[in-house]
C-alpha cells in the first residue's frame, strides 16, 4: 500500500495525474478496506494509465438533483475487477473510481438519504418508521446495487420497500405515493449505453425531488466519506414488492382512455411492442391486451439482457432501436410499434402511412398528437367548457414544440412551461394537488381518477397532458414522471381513433399541421467525455454566455435568455429554477437552445422553425407540402451555422 501510495503522490507531482485523481484515490484507498479498490488502482498505476485512472477519479461522482449516473464498467477492465465469469460476460466487480457507479457510491447516496429521510420523517411528527421505495431495471448491477440500498436503508433503522423484480421508473413513482413511502430509489441509467448506470431519487409525492429538498440530500450526501457507518440499534425491515403493485397501477392506468368504447369498436388495430431488454414487458403487452388492443411481442427483445445485444442503443429516439419490431410489423401486417427504453419511462413509435410504410414519428410529433387528441376529447366529451377551460393546462418544456402551445392557446386552456426534467411537471402537479381545500384531498391518492379530475377542475388546475421532446409523456397525476406504460395506452388509443376515421397516425399529424402551421425541430448534440470533455463542455457554456451571438445563419439575434442568470417566471408566476441554458430568438422567428445534458457528457443544440397558414385557413395539401420542404431547409442551415459557430468556440 505504501508504494501504491508514493507513486500515487509521484504522478500527481510530474503532473502525469491530476491533482484531484490523486487526492480521490487516497481518500479512497483511506477510507475503505476493500482489496478490490486497491488492486484495481495498483494495476492501472504499475501499467502508467494515468489517463483512465483520471477518467475514473478526477471528480467524486456528484449527486445531482437527479441522483447519480455514472460508468459501472470502465473503458479498462481490471483483472481483479473482471474477476471470477459472470452471466452474459460482465465483470464480476464494478468499476473501480470516485466518479464511477460501484458500491461506494451507492452506499454514500443512501446514506446521505436516508440520513436527510430520518430527520424530515421526525420534523414531521409523525409515529412510526419513515420507508424507502426501491425499484431497478435490468441493467449490469442493479440488482446488486438495489440490494445494498436496501441494506444501508435498514441498518439505519427505516424500513425497504424492494420491487421482487425490474420494475419501471414511472411504476415506482406511482409505489411511493401507494404505499406511504417517505422517498424512492430507483437504479437505472434509462437509454444510456450498457456500461453506465445511475441512481434516481423521489420524495414522498412520487416526484423527482426538487427544492428545498434537493440541496439538502445533496448537502447530505456531500458529508459522508465512507462506505461505514454504525448501524441503528433497532434496525428496519425489507418489505417485498410484487404483483400487488402491478396490479394497483394498471387498475389506474386503465382508466386513462377517453373513449374506451373507441377502442372496442376499433379491435382491429395490430401493435408490435418491444422493450429493448428493458422492464417494460411487465407492464405493457398485458395492459393493452387487457384494454382490448391486439398486441405482440418482440420475443427476442423481451428478454432482460443489460448488454441489449439486438441494438447499437437502447434508446426509442433512435431509428435503428425499431429496426427489428418494424421488420415484425411489416411481417405481420401491424399498424403500430412502440418501443420503450429500459426503464421504461420513453416511448417511441413507427406508424403505418397512407402509402403502407411504416414512419418513425419524433418526441414532438408524438407529443403534439396526444396533446390535440386528450385537449379535443376533453372538449368534445363535456369534461371541459367555455367556463371551466381557464382551470385546464397542457405542460411542457422550454425545449418542446411550440406546436404544443400553439394548440392550447387555440382551444383556450393554458400552456405551462418549464425546464428540461419531468421533475419540473411533478412539482407542478403536486403544486395543483395542494390547492385543492385539504379536508377534500385528504386521501388524493385513493381516489379514483373522475373524483380528482372533478377535484382539479372545481378548485385547481386539471392537468390534460405534459410532455417534454425527448420522448417523455405524461397525462395523470398518479405518476409524477414520464410514463412509458401511460404513453402506450394514450398513443394506442390515437391510434384507433386515426384508424376510426381510415386515415392513418402521419395523415393525423398532416391534419394538425395544417390546422396549427408546421412546427418542426431538430436537436444535435456534442459529445466529450472523460474529465478532458467535462472541461471543453463548461468552456464552451461558458463562452455562450460571456460573448453571446449577435447574428446566426445571417439573421439577427433579437433576443437571448440566459436561463443561469436571468429572472424568469412562467404563465402562472411561478419563477424558474436557474439552469445552464440559453434560449436564441433570432429575428425570422428561428429558435434555438443549448444546453448542457445533466446526465450525459454532452452539450445539447435544439432548433425550432415554424410556418403558420393565414390566419383563418388551412393549408391545403401541395401548401403543406411546399412549407414542410421550406421549414426543413431553415432548420439544417440553422444546425450548419450553430455547428460551425460551436467548432470555432472550442478552437
Amino acid at each position: 500500500m505504501n508504494e501504491l501510495i508514493s507513486s500515487i503522490r509521484q504522478a500527481a507531482q510530474d503532473g502525469r495525474l491530476l491533482p484531484s485523481s490523486a487526492d480521490n484515490i487516497l481518500s479512497l484507498l483511506s477510507g475503505s478496506t476493500s482489496p478490490v479498490y486497491e488492486a484495481a488502482i495498483a494495476e492501472l498505476a504499475s501499467a502508467e494509465n494515468w489517463k483512465e485512472l483520471d477518467n475514473r477519479f478526477f471528480r467524486t461522482l456528484a449527486f445531482g438533483t437527479g441522483g447519480l449516473r455514472g460508468k459501472t464498467i470502465g473503458a479498462v477492465v481490471t483483472k481483479v475487477e473482471l474477476g471470477s465469469p459472470q452471466p452474459l460476460g460482465r465483470p464480476e466487480f464494478p468499476c473501480v473510481g470516485t466518479n464511477a457507479m460501484n458500491t461506494y457510491s451507492i452506499s454514500r447516496a443512501t446514506q446521505g438519504l436516508v440520513g436527510y429521510v430520518l430527520e424530515h420523517f421526525k420534523k414531521s411528527g409523525r409515529a412510526g418508521k419513515p420507508s424507502i421505495c426501491i425499484c431497478h431495471d435490468t441493467r449490469f448491477y442493479s440488482r446488486e446495487f438495489a440490494e445494498l440500498a436496501a441494506k444501508v436503508i435498514t441498518d439505519h433503522g427505516c424500513d425497504a420497500w424492494l420491487f421482487e423484480g425490474p420494475r419501471s421508473t414511472p411504476e415506482l413513482s406511482f409505489a411511493v405515493r401507494h404505499v406511504g413511502a417517505q422517498a424512492g430509489i430507483n437504479l437505472t441509467a434509462s437509454h444510456n449505453p450498457p456500461q453506465y448506470n445511475g441512481y434516481k431519487v423521489y420524495f414522498e409525492d412520487g416526484c423527482q425531488v426538487v427544492e428545498p429538498h434537493a440541496s439538502a440530500i445533496i448537502d447530505r450526501v456531500n458529508a459522508v466519506q465512507s462506505e461505514t457507518y454504525t448501524p441503528a440499534a433497532e434496525p428496519g425491515r425489507v418489505v417485498p414488492m410484487g404483483a400487488d403493485i402491478d396490479e394497483a397501477y394498471m387498475d389506474r392506468l386503465a382508466t386513462l382512455p377517453l373513449d374506451p368504447e373507441l377502442i372496442k369498436r376499433e379491435n382491429s388495430l395490430k401493435i408490435v411492442y418491444t422493450p429493448l431488454h428493458g422492464v417494460g414487458a411487465v407492464i405493457i403487452k398485458p395492459m393493452l391486451r387487457r384494454l382490448g388492443f391486439q398486441c405482440e411481442g418482440v420475443a427476442e427483445q423481451e428478454v432482460p439482457d443489460g448488454r441489449f445485444p439486438t441494438v447499437k442503443s437502447p434508446n426509442p429516439e433512435n431509428a435503428e432501436a425499431l429496426t427489428m419490431a418494424i421488420a415484425q410489423a411489416d411481417s405481420t401486417g401491424a399498424d403500430l410499434v412502440i418501443a420503450t427504453d429500459p426503464d421504461d419511462d420513453r416511448m417511441g413509435i413507427a406508424a403505418r402511412d397512407a402509402a403502407g410504410k411504416m414512419q418513425l414519428l419524433t418526441g414532438n410529433q408524438i407529443g403534439s398528437i396526444l396533446a390535440w387528441y386528450r385537449a379535443s376529447k376533453h372538449f368534445e366529451f363535456g369534461i371541459l367548457n367555455e367556463a371551466n377551460r381557464k382551470n385546464a393546462a397542457i405542460i411542457k418544456t422550454f425545449v418542446t414544440t411550440d406546436l404544443q402551445k400553439a394548440i392550447a392557446e387555440k382551444l383556450g386552456i393554458r400552456c405551462v412551461e418549464t425546464l428540461t426534467g419531468f421533475k419540473y411537471i411533478g412539482e407542478k402537479l403536486g403544486k395543483y394537488e395542494a390547492a385543492i381545500p385539504e379536508n377534500l384531498r385528504a386521501n388524493y391518492t385513493k381516489l379514483s381518477e373522475s373524483e380528482t379530475r372533478g377535484l382539479r377542475l372545481k378548485y385547481s388546475t386539471l392537468y390534460i397532458f405534459g410532455g417534454e421532446e425527448s420522448y417523455g409523456y405524461s397525462a395523470s397525476d398518479f405518476v409524477r414522471d414520464k410514463d412509458g406504460n401511460s404513453a402506450a395506452v394514450l398513443i394506442a388509443e390515437a391510434a384507433a381513433y386515426a384508424k376510426s376515421r381510415n386515415i392513418t397516425l402521419p395523415e393525423l399529424l398532416d391534419e394538425i399541421f395544417s390546422e396549427y402551421g408546421v412546427y418542426l425541430e431538430r436537436g444535435e448534440s456534442l459529445t466529450m467525455e472523460g474529465a478532458e470533455g467535462a472541461a471543453q463542455i463548461q468552456n464552451l457554456v461558458d463562452s455562450y454566455a460571456v460573448n453571446p451571438p449577435a447574428e446566426i445563419d445571417g439573421s439577427k439575434v433579437v433576443s437571448i435568455v440566459n436561463f443561469a442568470k436571468d429572472t424568469v417566471h412562467d404563465v402562472e408566476g411561478d419563477r424558474i429554477p436557474a439552469e445552464a441554458m440559453l434560449m436564441i430568438t433570432l429575428a425570422d422567428g428561428r429558435k434555438s437552445a443549448v444546453r448542457p445534458s445533466g446526465t450525459e457528457p454532452k452539450i445539447k443544440y435544439y432548433m425550432f422553425a415554424a410556418k403558420k397558414p393565414a390566419a383563418g385557413t388551412r393549408f391545403t395539401g401541395p401548401e403543406l407540402s411546399d412549407a414542410k420542404s421550406e421549414v426543413h431547409a431553415k432548420i439544417d442551415s440553422l444546425w450548419n451555422a450553430l455547428g460551425a459557430d460551436a467548432k470555432s468556440r472550442l478552437g
